[in-house]
């Protein structure tokens, strides 16, 4: 119940996509009114984009990954993933943002990238670049990689260690941050015509980074963007991906079956942003990755969520499933009960599974496969208007969310209902906003609801790294980390 002195919060409402055929939900692409095939046709991200702009999404998530999934009937076995268009094939989503900010005004764009697998001085290089492109609308996803396949297309044998790839992560930031707030002055650009002078060589400086891991002596090739930075997002939430997250992230990306799974890694980040960082814990925004179904009757509904898990590939869900946890659920028979199994790990995931779906009699790889084919790895959300409404609510409360990610079953059906059923719901609560803070404005300033917010803010651990206009180089040395 909102007061005075506890308000209802305005929700950030993203829609996750991915590059490829099947997204989230395996083998839906089979379903008619999914366009999802279409994932190599430029028009079709400009008019999803435009789509989820004049349904006043805040923005449009795109995850990625640079490895195909190999673990189920494996090993390096990519066939079921193959067959069933599982995420394989998956292309680059940095390359289409630019076609979509052409196509729109206000939405905004965030793209997963890995620190593991590219040299800052790159990334850096292609980010400013779309920040540029869009106006200022990009967001940068923060992962470290989890996958194999990936690591040996990339120059390794395997992947480094869990917590190694966020050491590595860590000076990553490092570099990135002199790279894209210290190497260049606020007012480093100056289009001088008649000194014919475009940029003052004086404001813009080498940041000669040697550490462990990188050595980039700069400058940054790329003058600065209106965000400078952008927005930071990231999902992990293991022991080092939490500290990382305190730290780094503007928003977090959170996934669970339930919003009691979720409440105590966001109080445990919050809380940490704050003691160990100097941040306002209320900065770090928090959204969970759920899968609305949603029917103008109960009955509706269900009858929809049973026709896409008839449609969607077990075979795909599986063959994610391996990718995602590492585990081969093929040496188990269909009808073989998984809680009693020898798996700690597998007996872990169907105990947390079972808390979130009582209604499941017997866990086999097939009830696991047609609970992840809808939606993947995700709470799947079942109801009217009202009734996904309200569970939306109940998880914002019970778990301190500030959004949501809204995955999909077929695209863009499931947007479609989204902004023609529940989006009017949660704008009747006073849950969503009528229409962007700052119409055409950046993605922090419709992030954070305030006009002129481009930059780092101020209690973020990057915005010392900002080299600000009318500043000497000698008063501003580029800071350590």
């Amino acid at each position: 119940m909102a007061s005075p002195d506890h308000p209802r919060k305005q929700l950030i409402i993203n829609a996750m996509v991915l590059m490829s055929p099947s997204g989230p939900s395996p083998g839906l692409w089979r379903h008619p009114a999914d366009t999802s095939p279409e994932f190599h046709d430029v028009h079709h991200w400009a008019n999803l984009a435009k789509t989820l702009e004049a349904a006043k999404f805040h923005g449009i998530f795109i995850a990625d990954t640079i490895g195909g999934y190999e673990i189920y009937k494996g090993p390096r076995n990519f066939a079921p993933s193959i067959s069933a268009g599982a995420q394989f094939p998956n292309i680059e989503p940095l390359s289409v943002i630019s076609a979509m900010a052409a196509a729109t005004e206000s939405i905004n764009f965030s793209v997963t990238v890995t620190t593991t697998y590219e040299q800052p001085y790159h990334l850096a290089r292609r980010l400013s670049t779309v920040d540029h492109m869009s106006r200022g609308r990009l967001g940068w996803n923060i992962v470290t990689g989890y996958l194999d396949s990936a690591a040996r297309n990339l120059g390794y044998t395997e992947q480094p260690s869990h917590d190694e790839r966020y050491v590595i992560a860590e000076e990553y930031m490092d570099v990135m941050y002199k790279l894209m707030e210290s190497s260049w002055r606020d007012d480093a650009v100056v289009y001088d015509r008649e000194k014919g002078v475009f940029s003052d060589p004086t404001r813009v400086r080498e940041i000669n980074h040697v550490g462990k891991y990188y050595s980039v002596p700069g400058p940054h090739i790329c003058n600065p963007s209106l965000q400078r930075t952008p927005v930071l997002l990231q999902a992990g939430t293991s022991k080092a991906g939490k500290s990382f997250a305190a730290k780094h992230a503007e928003a977090v990306f959170v996934s669970g079956h339930s919003p009691e799974m979720l409440a105590q890694n966001i109080a445990d980040i919050r809380s940490m942003a704050q003691s160990e960082f100097g941040r306002d814990p209320q900065n770090v925004k928090f959204l969970a990755l759920v899968c609305p179904i949603i029917g103008r009757t109960e009955k509706e509904a269900h009858e929809k969520h049973r026709e896409f898990i008839g449609l969607g590939s077990k075979e795909g869900a599986l063959a994610l499933f391996g990718g995602w946890t590492g585990i081969d659920l093929s040496k188990y028979g269909d009808d073989e009960e998984l809680r009693y199994v020898e798996s700690n790990g597998i007996r872990s995931i169907v105990e947390g599974w079972s808390k979130a779906c009582p209604g499941v009699e017997k866990w086999t790889k097939v009830t696991l496969a047609e609970q992840i084919v809808v939606g993947g790895l995700c709470a799947t959300i079942v109801g009217t208007t009202q009734q996904v409404a309200n569970e939306l609510e109940r998880w914002v409360k019970v778990a301190d969310l500030d959004g949501f990610n809204f995955s999909y079953a077929v695209k863009p059906g499931t947007y479609t209902e989204i902004a023609e059923l529940l989006l009017p719901e949660l704008r009747l609560r006073g849950v969503f906003w009528d229409d962007y803070t700052v119409k055409g404005g950046t993605y922090r300033e419709n992030f954070y609801g305030v006009k002129g917010e481009n930059g780092l803010p101020a209690d973020h651990p990057g915005a010392k790294f900002r080299w600000k206009a009318g500043v000497d180089a000698a008063d501003h040395p580029i800071p350590d980390s």
